[in-house]
């Protein structure tokens, strides 16, 4: 299920949609290699989507696009060029280039946020990901500040690796006080905290956590799926062991970056192509290294048997 021109490159998995059976496809997100995309191409990507969901009778599932840029301005400009596209969410960014100044004074993000979330015509949700913002970290009460300006800001997805970040806004944003006095935009049932990470998804749902933003669906999302599922129940020794065989492979996936996503897509699948100059691809010793490890082969193996079982 990937449009014509390039691959759906990361996937969220959502809490709380009973209506969709799979994973909902984020475009022009980190793994995306957002910052080395036109905004002609993010809105040919999202175009693109659309018509290839559209044409499998998949009009109901929703697109997130990338949306985060240096300056508001851009970033509302790239979130009314999304919607004009055919995107239902914007996911942003915090800006990464002044983060010196931005961080000497948090009200900065804030207004970035809010600014953005007023101005686009459809729901936004923030991105906290401290590893490519110049150290950006925006903690709880910051996020549950920016959740209580606008409501137009449907969620967040960290990718921080912080459990209890998420614990505490889960805590503060799924009150019934708060959903009744800061209620979302028409549409939006609640906020949504999402996890940048899958690895520990199982932990992070029993604290909240609407699901998992994360690169490894692109070559395994039955397995990602079927994690979901059963998250969805009491734990159970299944959900335990497949949480384990998930978060081996996101071990080696997240070390392998784009180039290593590129090469497991164009191994796997036949498409992917090479990273946007100037990161480089992958080298062959390299690639042969990552597909010979165990954890990925385990995954690999897995995701082959749910595959058989959906008669693929």
């Amino acid at each position: 299920m990937t449009p014509k021109q390039e691959p759906i490159l990361i996937f969220v998995l959502p809490r709380k949609v009973t209506s969709l059976a799979g994973a909902i496809p984020v475009l022009s997100g980190t793994m995306g290699e957002a910052p080395h995309l036109s905004q002609t191409e993010r809105q040919q990507l999202i175009k693109a989507a659309r018509e290839a969901l559209d044409e499998v009778n998949l009009s109901h599932v929703p697109i997130i696009a990338g949306a985060g840029a240096t300056s508001t301005r851009e970033s509302i400009l790239l979130a009314q060029q999304a919607a004009a596209a055919g995107a239902d969410f914007a996911i942003v960014l915090s800006p990464g280039y002044y983060a010196g100044a931005l961080m000497a004074d948090m009200t900065s993000l804030k207004n970035y946020f809010v600014d953005i979330a007023e101005a686009s015509p459809i729901p936004v949700l923030m991105y906290n990901f401290p590893s490519v913002t110049a150290g950006i970290d925006l903690d709880s009460d910051l996020i549950i500040e920016i959740v209580k300006a606008s409501p137009n800001i449907c969620g967040v997805k960290l990718t921080c690796a912080n459990v209890g970040k998420l614990t505490r806004i889960t805590a503060v944003v799924d009150s019934p006080a708060f959903r009744a006095q800061y209620p979302r935009t028409a549409g939006i049932s609640s906020f949504h905290v999402i996890d940048g990470f899958i690895d520990f998804l199982l932990p992070s749902m029993a604290c909240g956590s609407s699901g998992a933003i994360t690169g490894l669906a692109n070559f395994a999302p039955r397995s990602c799926v079927k994690l979901w599922d059963i998250c969805q129940s009491p734990l159970s020794p299944e959900a335990v062991a497949l949480q384990n065989i998930i978060a081996n492979a996101d071990g080696v996936a997240i070390k392998i970056g784009i180039p290593g996503m590129k090469m497991l897509l164009g191994r796997l699948f036949g498409y992917g192509g090479r990273p946007r100059r100037p990161i480089l691809p992958m080298s062959q010793e390299k690639g042969d290294a990552i597909m010979a490890s165990e954890a990925l082969k385990v995954l690999l193996e897995y995701e082959a048997v749910l595959a058989k079982e959906a008669g693929l």
